[in-house]
């Protein structure tokens, strides 16, 4: 079975997750996974099998920089 983005779910079951210190029990849940093909997997780790999405590193690593300088408090705020 594939993802629609092609990721086979199978290659997701041994990646090791990370879960976000700020997840909690309330449904602020998050964690990512670095791929064997150097993207890294998102999902809401209350659903585990459900869709995960896939980035580049530099995709992530300019959200992450522009979450760090603010850009996305609008949003949230």
């Amino acid at each position: 079975m594939e993802f629609s983005n092609g990721i086979q779910v199978g290659a997701l079951n041994s990646v090791t997750w990370i879960k976000s210190s700020y997840s909690n029990a309330t449904g602020n849940c998050v964690e990512m996974a670095a791929l064997p093909d150097g993207n890294v997997a998102v999902r809401n780790s209350r659903d585990p099998h459900g869709p995960t999405l896939v980035y580049t590193r530099e995709e992530i690593a300019a959200f992450l920089a522009g979450a760090r300088a603010g850009d996305f408090d609008s949003m949230i705020g």
